[in-house]
C-alpha cells in the first residue's frame, strides 16, 4: 500500500500563515470589554444576517397576534437597550406563537421571548431580566464571536482542501455544519456575562433586581417538563438554573444602592397578558385519537393510532413504529395539484411511477408513487397534492427501498382521509386562556382553585403563580392568574 501523502512544511507554513492573517485582519474591540477579540462579521453584517434570521422566526413559528402585547415587550425592550453598549443597533423585541418558556437573542439585536415565557413571570421587572439578558449576548457580540471561529474554521477547511481536496470532499460539508453546532451554542461563560449584563441594565432602568432570582427558580422548578416544541427549552439553552439563582441573589446583596424604590409592576404586566392562550393552541391544529384536526385551516387527517405523531409550525409529521417509515404534511407553493405533482417528478434523481388525477373527497388531488436516489440512499414513496380553499398541500410519504411495499396500504389511506372539516364543535374550538382573579380573602392555593378552578394541574398553577405548592398561602388583594376555556 503507498505511503499516505503528507502535507510538505513550507505548505502547512502557508496554511498558517493565511488563518492568521485572517485573524489579525478580523480583530475588532468588544463593546463591553473593551478588549480586541476575532471578528470576521462586521457590523452591518450582523445586522443582515440577524434581520434575515428573524425574518425566518416570525414565518416559522409565528409572532402571537396581540399588537398591544407586541408594543409593550418592544417597548420594555428598548429602554433597556437604550442605555446598553450598543444603543445604536435596530433593536427588536417580539413575542413568538411557542408554549415552551424560552427566549433568545440573534445577531443584530434581534430578540425574542416566547407566549409560554410570558406566561411563566409575573412582572415587568421579571420581564426585563430576562430580556437584558438577551440584550447582553448581542452587546457582547457572542453569536458574532462564535460565527467568526464558525468561519475561521471553514477558511482553515477551504486552504486545507488545496493540500488534501479529497479530504475536503469527503468531509467539507459534515465538518462545515458540525462547527455552526459547536460554535454558535453559548457557553458557560457567555451566560454569565449575559446574565450580569442584564441585571446591570435593568437595574440602570430602577427595576427591582431581586425578581432575577425568581425567574430563574421558577425555571429550575420547570425543568425539562415542557412539552414538545420546535424551540428547545430554557434550561437547553440556559444551564445551570440552581446556580443562577444563587447568583443572582449574591449579586443583590453586594449592592450599596437601597431598592427601597425599585420598580416591579407586577400589576402592569399581568394587565398586559390577560387573555393570552395558555399551553398549546389547538387553532393551530390538533391530533386527537390519531387524527389531525386543523379548525384555522378548515381540514383533517387520520394517521395510524401507533405511529408517532408531531404538529409544528412548518410541517406535520408522523413515523412508523419501527422509524422505517414516514409520512409529512406541507404547504406547496404551486397553484393546482397537478402543477405540483408536475414540478416534484421533475427533480433530478427521482422516477415516476403510477400517477394519479382525481378528487379525493370532493377535493382536486393529483400524485404519483416514485422512486428517488438521496444522500442516505434509494427511497420509495408516494405523494399526493392537494388543493383546498386556495391552499396547496402536499402529502409525502416514503420508506427505504424494500420496505414501502408494506407501508402502501397506509399511505393510501393516509391519502384517502384528507377531508373538509365541518364539525362547528372542531371548527370553533379555542385554546385555554390566562384570566386574572384578585382574591379578597387568605386562603391556600387549594382553596383557590376550587373556587376558581384552572384547567391545568394545581403543580402547574403554583408554578405559574410563584408559588410554593398546593398549600401555599395566597394573601387578601393578591391578583392571581388562572388558566381557563
Amino acid at each position: 500500500m503507498p505511503a499516505p501523502c503528507r502535507p510538505r512544511r513550507s505548505r502547512r507554513l502557508v496554511l498558517a500563515a493565511a488563518v492568521a492573517a485572517a485573524t489579525l485582519a478580523g480583530c475588532a474591540r468588544n463593546p463591553v470589554t473593551g478588549q480586541r477579540e476575532l471578528a470576521l462579521v462586521s457590523e452591518a453584517q450582523e445586522i443582515q444576517l440577524g434581520q434575515q434570521s428573524a425574518q425566518e422566526v416570525a414565518q416559522s413559528l409565528g409572532l402571537v397576534e396581540d399588537e398591544a402585547l407586541q408594543r409593550y415587550v418592544q417597548e420594555v425592550g428598548a429602554r433597556l437597550a437604550a442605555d446598553s453598549e450598543r444603543p445604536n443597533l435596530p433593536w427588536t423585541f417580539r413575542v413568538v406563537e411557542d408554549p415552551t418558556p424560552n427566549a433568545f437573542a440573534l445577531p443584530g439585536g434581534y430578540i425574542f421571548v416566547t407566549r409560554g415565557m410570558m406566561a411563566l413571570m409575573n412582572s415587568e421587572a421579571e420581564l426585563a431580566s430576562v430580556l437584558g439578558h438577551e440584550i447582553g449576548h448581542v452587546t457582547a457580540r457572542h453569536s458574532v464571536r462564535q460565527i467568526s471561529r464558525a468561519q475561521l474554521g471553514q477558511l482553515g477547511l477551504g486552504l486545507g482542501a488545496i493540500l488534501a481536496p479529497e479530504l475536503a470532499q469527503q468531509y467539507g460539508e459534515l465538518a462545515s455544519t458540525g462547527l455552526q453546532l459547536l460554535f454558535l451554542k453559548y457557553g458557560r461563560d457567555d451566560e454569565r456575562q449575559a446574565d450580569e449584563l442584564g441585571f446591570a441594565y435593568a437595574l440602570n432602568e430602577r427595576y427591582d433586581v431581586r425578581e432575577f432570582a425568581d425567574v430563574f427558580a421558577a425555571l429550575q422548578r420547570l425543568g425539562e417538563g415542557s412539552g414538545s416544541s420546535p424551540v428547545p427549552s430554557f434550561l437547553a439553552t440556559h444551564p445551570d438554573p440552581g446556580e443562577r439563582v444563587e447568583t443572582a441573589r449574591r449579586r443583590v446583596a453586594a449592592l450599596t444602592q437601597p431598592l427601597t424604590d425599585a420598580t416591579t409592576r407586577r400589576a402592569e404586566y399581568l394587565q398586559r397578558i390577560a387573555g393570552m392562550a395558555y399551553g398549546e393552541n389547538p387553532r393551530n391544529g390538533f391530533f386527537r385519537n390519531g387524527e389531525f384536526i386543523h379548525p384555522e385551516l378548515r381540514f383533517r387527517l387520520a394517521f395510524p393510532t401507533q405511529w408517532k405523531a408531531q404538529n409544528t409550525p412548518q410541517a406535520v409529521v408522523a413515523v412508523s413504529p419501527q422509524q422505517d417509515a414516514i409520512v409529512q404534511l406541507t404547504l406547496s407553493q404551486a397553484a393546482d395539484p397537478v402543477t405540483a405533482a408536475r414540478g416534484f417528478l421533475s427533480q433530478q434523481g427521482i422516477q415516476a411511477g403510477q400517477t394519479f388525477q382525481e378528487p379525493i373527497n370532493g377535493i382536486p388531488a393529483a400524485g404519483s408513487y416514485f422512486r428517488a436516489q438521496t444522500q442516505q440512499g434509494v427511497i420509495e414513496g408516494l405523494v399526493a397534492y392537494f388543493t383546498y380553499e386556495r391552499r396547496t398541500y402536499q402529502l409525502l410519504s416514503y420508506a427505504p427501498s424494500g420496505r414501502f411495499a408494506a407501508y402502501d396500504p397506509i399511505a393510501r389511506q393516509i391519502v384517502g382521509s384528507f377531508r373538509p372539516l365541518t364539525d362547528p364543535q372542531l371548527l370553533n374550538v379555542q385554546p385555554p386562556r390566562l384570566s386574572l382573579v384578585r382574591v379578597t380573602e387568605p386562603m391556600s392555593l387549594t382553596a383557590f382553585n376550587e373556587r376558581h378552578p384552572s384547567t391545568i394541574p394545581l403543580g402547574e398553577l403554583a408554578l405559574i403563580n410563584e408559588l410554593s405548592g398546593p398549600e401555599a398561602r395566597v394573601e387578601a388583594g393578591t391578583t392571581m392568574k388562572r388558566v381557563a376555556p
